[in-house]
């Protein structure tokens, strides 16, 4: 459902997360390396996820990238995705046809329409906080946290 960039800018904002609520600033070179993301894309993804407001870039030898607390608790995967695929990726059609809609179905469009408002209505409610706590408790990884 998500292109390349949405998936590794959700992974990024946590990555993020977890280092501002540790008062920690972290760089790109550190953010590419634990999301597994080549520096440059990388780099496109942050620019973009700071024009939106959704993280802060902070020039200089002190600097590199952070997320304010009360954002960590209130922006939402949904938040994400509008910044770096926009509405697109809550509107294309599953199987990529470009004339899908409830006139000109395609085949699974009204076994798929169900899990689609199932799947925007989790994404709408989950935040950076939620996930960062799921990996603070140990129930979920990202792969920075895989042991190796």
């Amino acid at each position: 459902m998500f292109t390349k960039a949405c998936e590794y800018g959700i992974r990024a904002c946590i990555f993020v997360a977890l280092n501002s609520m540790e008062k920690r600033r972290v760089s790109l070179k550190e953010i590419a390396q634990s999301i597994d993301s080549p520096e440059y894309f990388t780099a496109k993804i942050l620019q973009k996820l700071a024009k939106g407001k959704i993280i802060y870039s902070v020039q200089g030898a002190q600097g590199g990238f952070e997320m304010e607390e009360a954002k960590i608790r209130t922006i939402s995967i949904e938040d994400i995705v509008l910044v770096i695929d926009g509405e697109v990726a809550f509107t294309m059609c599953v199987l990529g046809l470009k004339k899908c809609s409830e006139v000109n179905p395609c085949p699974v469009h009204h076994k798929y329409k169900n899990i689609k408002a199932d799947l925007k209505e989790m994404i709408k409610t989950t935040t950076v906080f939620d996930m960062v706590d799921q990996v603070n408790d140990g129930h979920s990884f990202l792969k920075i946290f895989e042991l190796e």
